[in-house]
Parts: structure tokens; C-alpha cells; sequence
């Protein structure tokens, strides 16, 4: 499996439309894939094939932050988001980055789609720091970081 960082603006966004298209459970809301699609294409951006891709967002010279991430379903659990992780965080270790983050939705919601999503970033060493309400209009927001 060949992981990429796509270089073109429009090639970002066009991979990660194809991949979000295919995920409506964790994407359903359009107004939010759109943003996605949209920002992706300012954003250093990494993919496997058209089957998987990952978004950083540098907020600090010391921080970033998976801005978005997604894997088909026909990919799930064959290590693509992992290989994804570990070419962003190479990049970032790189360029000095010590903190890596993600938000994804809090465990006070009960979703299980969401609750393998976690557990996915906790075995790759990311830590949950806090569950933030109202970052969201109606869904619990969960910060998880990590030292790289």
C-alpha cells in the first residue's frame, strides 16, 4: 500500500469527496462534508489510492490536527488509516509539530460507529482530553491529542 501526498488543490478535494460520499454514516451532513471537500484543498493532504485519504490542519508551529480522515468501507481494518497516521505524523515530526489532535464525536453519544472510531485513535496512541458541548451544534465534540 503506497501512501501520497497530493500536491494539486484539485485533486485534494476530489479524492475527499470520493471518499466521504461513501461514508454518510460518519458524513451525513452536508453542510459539513461540503466544508470538508472545500477546505481539503488548502490543507496537506494524504491518500492511498482513491480509497482513503487524511487532511492535517497546522493551527501552531508546535500543533496540527487531523482535520479529517476517511477510509471506504470496503477498506476498513486493513490498515490504510494507519499508514495515513503514520506518513502525517512523519511529515509533521519533521517540520518540528509536537502535538498532533483530533475531534470526533463523544463518547456521551452512543453511536457505535463512532465509538470504533475512537478506539481506532486510542490504539494508535492518541489520548481523549476532554468532551466539549456546544462546539457542535448538537453533537458532543471529543478532543483527543498526541505527543509525537
Amino acid at each position: 500500500m503506497s501512501v501520497v501526498e497530493i500536491e494539486q488543490p484539485a485533486e485534494r478535494s476530489r479524492v475527499c469527496e470520493h471518499v466521504l460520499r461513501d461514508l454518510p454514516e460518519w458524513f451525513g451532513i452536508e453542510e459539513a462534508t461540503a466544508s470538508y471537500i472545500r477546505d481539503v484543498a488548502d490543507l496537506p493532504t494524504f491518500a492511498i489510492g482513491d480509497d482513503a485519504f487524511l487532511s492535517l490542519k497546522l493551527h501552531t508551529s508546535r500543533a496540527a490536527e487531523v482535520y479529517v480522515m476517511g477510509v471506504r468501507h470496503e477498506r476498513h481494518a486493513q490498515g490504510l488509516g494507519t499508514a495515513l497516521l503514520r506518513a502525517a505524523e512523519e511529515l509533521l515530526r519533521a517540520r518540528g509539530v509536537e502535538y498532533l489532535q483530533v475531534k470526533t464525536l463523544g463518547p456521551s453519544d452512543p453511536d457505535a460507529g463512532y465509538a470504533h472510531t475512537r478506539r481506532f485513535y486510542e490504539a494508535r496512541g492518541f489520548v481523549p482530553l476532554e468532551e466539549i458541548h456546544g462546539l457542535w451544534e448538537h453533537n458532543p465534540c471529543l478532543l483527543l491529542v498526541k505527543r509525537l
